[in-house]
């Protein structure tokens, strides 16, 4: 099922407090409307005063709700009425003081009365000032509301609207709304454990020099974005990449091939899926230098001997976790991908053509196991990263039954 799909049937209630990122909550609407998801906008006093309902109306294709005592709704009960058809709440943004009110559970408005009397999951993305954001009482708050089960969308780092910069600016519009189609992934790996390697590794000839490989890391952090998603608990070790950290249980980072393998073994006996997404070095140099060799004009000769193959490792232990293999090939992908399967013992193996898919946001694969091939059409690696992560769950549901 597609993203679009998902979110064609779903519902969710956007909650709009007062503040300047109140602009951002109309592209959002616009953007999940785009979707197919049903949005409708419920808006505080204060909010009204930085965006307009007819604008809200007009994205969502609904009334948009503010007071409290609305006679359209029947019974005149919007704080419950309104609550008991969506599928989730979303208020962006969401000032100090409506966080606080929920977190002590004041309801003097639509919106704070609403979300009391839910029925369903709430979502909040704080917006304000570095300082707000940092107050003591803030904190408190926020961690009332996580033991209370709210989900909380950490604001960024950046400019405020007050001229100062912090933490505190609201997250863009693109990325709430890729949390939403997050939020309704199916949850196919709750309660597993999964350890993913991602990146290059690094192996160093001199002070400053050394050879790696062109890998990204992007198909391997979208792994990990797609087994969060699931409901995993991730480990992530993670070679030298220029992406964000995401969102997972343990995240390690390494330099080398050996650096990898150190921290896999350290942290396998725990886990239940290992997916080895990571381009790993298949050679190192044999002597290194802690200073810098200088140039001398005339030819050089630098002796490699292999690194350690960390998936056949893990592969090998007496009771291995459920093992996932990547090769990237430049030929003959098919022959060479099922071999490198067959040789490591693995239940599946993604295969990729290298110079397709390494920097791009895009690539097609193939999946080989025991019953064959599955191909997937080219397509952002996300995507491709949800159907393998989809995969993976239906493949170790069989075995279970076995």
């Amino acid at each position: 099922m597609t993203d679009a799909s998902l979110l064609s049937a779903k519902h969710l209630l956007l909650g709009l407090t007062g503040g300047v990122a109140a602009y951002k909550a109309a592209e959002l609407a616009r953007l999940l409307t785009n979707d197919g998801m049903e949005v409708q906008a419920v808006m505080t006093e204060a909010a009204c005063r930085f965006v307009g309902t007819a604008t809200l109306q007009a994205l969502t294709g609904k009334h948009v709700f503010t007071d409290l005592w609305d006679a359209s709704v029947a019974n005149s009960m919007a704080h419950i009425n309104l609550s008991r058809n969506v599928d989730v709440i979303l208020v962006a943004p969401a000032s100090a003081d409506f966080i606080a009110k929920l977190a002590n559970g004041f309801a003097d408005d639509l919106l704070s009365t609403l979300c009391l009397a839910r029925d369903c999951p709430l979502l909040i993305a704080p917006a304000m000032n570095r300082q707000m954001w940092e107050s003591s009482a803030t904190q408190r708050n926020l961690d009332t509301l996580r033991r209370d089960g709210v989900t909380i969308l950490n604001p960024a780092n950046g400019t405020q609207a007050c001229g100062e910069s912090g933490m505190g600016r609201m997250l863009e519009a693109f990325e709430l709304v890729e949390t939403v189609h997050a939020f309704f992934q199916p949850k196919l790996l709750k309660g597993k454990r999964l350890l993913v390697t991602a990146g290059p590794t690094y192996e160093a000839i001199d002070a400053v020099r050394g050879i790696t490989n062109l890998s990204s890391g992007k198909m391997g952090y979208a792994v990990v974005r797609a087994a969060v998603e699931a409901g995993a608990e991730v480990t992530l070790i993670s070679g030298p990449v220029c992406l964000e950290t995401p969102a997972v249980v343990k995240f390690v980072n390494v330099v080398s091939a050996e650096d990898m393998f150190a921290a896999v073994k350290n942290e396998i006996s725990s886990i239940d899926i290992f997916i080895s997404v990571a381009a790993v070095a298949d050679y190192r140099a044999i002597s290194t230098s802690k200073q810098k060799t200088k140039k001398t004009g005339s030819s050089i000769t630098l002796e490699f001997t292999p690194n350690p193959d960390i998936l056949e490792y893990v592969a090998n232990l007496a009771n291995p976790p459920f093992c996932v293999g990547f090769a990237a090939e430049t030929e003959n992908l098919e022959a060479n991908a099922e071999a490198k399967r067959r040789k490591k013992k693995l239940p599946l193996l993604a295969a990729n053509l290298a110079q397709e898919a390494i920097g791009s946001d895009e690539n097609a694969l193939v999946l080989f196991d025991s019953e064959g091939e599955r191909h997937l059409l080219k397509a952002p690696k996300i995507e491709q990263a949800r159907l393998l992560i989809k995969h993976i769950a239906s493949l170790c549901a069989k075995l279970r039954n076995l």
